[in-house]
């Protein structure tokens, strides 16, 4: 790799390009000089392809006090109050801004179009183009970020943050076309760099999904929490030959009903909210029944629906299902869960600070508390604007006093780990299919034990990143062993940690576990 050591000065570097990332860089670009940095093009990112939409209590049947208490009703008691207060009292002002930035919402009749989804009490999921919502909010910011001439490098990867005796410098970047490298000092960096979905082999995520700010964070000596709870999705289009496709869960909120290989409607069974049960309790349930019945998937059936109405609600899903020879107006859909959304992440305050002044991370990759062990359905873009804006007005406050997360927390450091003879080889497959195997939807202690030794041994023996795919296995192997080892703690199931040889939700681990390296490189 050559290196070129020239350095360039931002009052705001932003690494990512999701709505977090871009809503970020927008209200920065008011204050003074932004980059942005992303890996991919400026519309790669998970945001695009967020199908159910942006949550918030807007309707005429709805609340801030109900959306409140959705929220904490399905994070399983680990909700930051104070966050989840924030997140639904500024939800509606937030909603105004995008609108502002040129995001035009579904209307019927005159009135903004709801959706309802898993665990909401009422319709209160707005969304964009039916099923499109993702890709409409992100066009729509990359546009904006285009018109105010914000400085994109795209196809760049952070490889390193800059952190001299606790204080932040900047960070450096590798060009993914030229090999050069390049270090940019800054005053603030916010990480917006999304979650870590391809940890598993069966996922919703595209391929830039390989947490990377989290790694990056956590080599830089900055908190980490929650690892432990990773979203699954329980409807992903599970049909040979073709990647997981989400089928959003606003198709089960229209009247979707889950049925298995004999086409009986089995959620009834598992729970008394049924379809609409919170998606951990949804995608264990599916597991169950696939193993029931012997099958490697249950069907989603709308059949029942209006044909005009599927078509022009899920205009996304119809249509790629269609190329893909199946007509879901006349015909099941094949699903099965598959890995959607990091839950835990960088550990920080509610207004986006990290331990380390000057970093902050907004978005999938931060932990904020709102999510709790399981997250509300469409909460996730309203927590990126919610919190993006908060950390952009908390660096125009003088002498801000130090504020830390409210709920209790216990800090470890990753254990050392026993040298084992035979270590898989290692390998973006073998790290995807073992994680899947051992670290997914149903965990056991003698698994996560057995993985994390197996992640030990790759540190061990991963060589010194040269391009991105390798920085990338490098981050996937530091988010592996995180979410394991926190795993592995965590001696009870709650919310989407669920372990065989723990089943029950224990009070005394009603708190939060917290990795911080305290060996990091000055």
């Amino acid at each position: 790799m050559a290196r070129n050591r020239a350095s360039s000065y931002y009052d705001y570097i932003i690494i990512g390009s999701g709505i977090a990332g871009l809503y970020s860089a927008l209200l920065s670009n008011e204050l003074g000089s932004v980059l942005i940095v992303t890996k991919g093009s400026i519309d790669d990112c998970n945001t695009r392809y967020a199908q159910g939409g942006i949550a918030a209590p807007v309707g005429e049947n709805d609340s801030v006090s109900l959306h409140f208490q959705d929220t904490m009703n399905a994070g399983a008691g680990l909700c930051d109050e104070e966050s989840v207060r924030i997140l639904v009292a500024e939800a509606t002002d937030r909603i105004a801004d995008l609108v502002r930035f040129g995001v035009s919402f579904d209307t019927f009749n005159g009135e903004v179009a709801l959706g309802r989804e898993a665990a909401h009490s009422v319709p209160r999921v707005l969304h964009a183009g039916g099923d499109a919502t993702g890709e409409r909010l992100e066009t729509t910011l990359s546009r904006r970020v285009r018109e105010n001439s914000i400085r994109v490098l795209e196809y760049s990867l952070a490889t390193q943050i800059l952190v001299s005796k606790g204080k932040l410098r900047g960070i450096r970047v590798l060009d993914g076309r030229s090999s050069f490298i390049r270090d940019y000092a800054c005053r603030y960096l916010i990480l917006a760099t999304g979650g870590a979905g391809r940890l598993f082999k069966h996922t919703t995520n595209p391929d830039v999904a390989t947490g990377d700010g989290i790694a990056l964070a956590y080599n830089a000596g900055v908190e980490i929490t929650d690892m432990e709870f990773f979203q699954f999705h329980p409807t992903a289009l599970h049909m040979p030959g073709v990647h997981p496709f989400l089928i959003s869960e606003a198709v089960r909120g229209e009247g979707g009903i889950l049925r298995n290989n004999q086409k009986r409607a089995f959620m009834v069974d598992y729970s008394p909210q049924k379809e609409l049960a919170p998606r951990d309790v949804v995608a264990r349930s599916i597991i169950y029944e696939m193993r029931k019945t012997g099958s490697n998937s249950v069907f989603l059936d709308i059949t029942h629906l209006q044909g005009a109405k599927v078509t022009t609600r899920f205009p996304q899903i119809y249509r790629f299902c269609l190329d893909h020879g199946l007509d879901i107006t006349r015909e099941f859909i094949p699903v099965a869960p598959a890995a959607h959304y990091t839950i835990g992440g960088v550990r920080v305050n509610t207004w986006g600070e990290s331990n380390i002044p000057g970093i902050l991370a907004v978005g999938e990759c931060a932990c904020t508390g709102v999510h709790g062990a399981n997250r509300l359905a469409s909460n996730s873009l309203l927590e990126g604007i919610v919190f993006g804006k908060r950390a952009i007005e908390r660096t125009q406050q003088k002498n801000p006093a130090e504020i830390k997360p409210a709920n209790m927390a216990e800090h470890y450091k990753l254990p050392g780990r026993k040298t084992i003879k035979k270590v898989p080889q290692l390998n973006l497959p073998n790290l995807q299919s073992l994680l899947w195997d051992k670290v997914g939807i149903l965990r056991s202690g003698e698994g996560l034990a057995e993985m994390a030794d197996i992640l030990a041994g790759w540190q061990t023996v991963l060589p010194e990143p040269t391009d991105q795919p390798w920085f990338e296995l490098n981050s996937l192997v530091a988010c592996g062993r995180l979410m394991t080892e926190a795993a592995l703690l965590r001696t009870e199931s709650r919310g989407t940690h669920s372990r065989t040889d723990c089943p029950e939700t224990s009070a005394d681990w009603e708190k939060h576990i917290v990795f911080r390296n305290d060996d990091a490189a000055e």
